[in-house]
């Protein structure tokens, strides 16, 4: 089995809420560190298009604008 080693985002400073990745086979695979039993897997093309998505805006309804 090929595995990297989770990366943290960028923006996550030095929390430890932060979304993290790596590759496992071939497969781009992504957690939260704070609940990093659950790992969603996905292609690096679906995961490509994922992030094009976020950049375009194109989740940003779902944020939550009260705070």
């Amino acid at each position: 089995m090929t595995r990297s080693q989770w990366q943290k985002s960028s923006y996550s400073a030095n929390n430890n809420d932060c979304v993290e990745v790596r590759t496992v086979d071939g497969l781009v695979e992504v957690r939260e560190s704070d609940t990093g039993d659950i790992i969603v897997r996905t292609t690096p093309v679906k995961f490509a298009k994922f992030l094009q998505g976020i950049k375009a805006g194109e989740f940003d309804h779902h944020a939550d604008h009260t705070s």
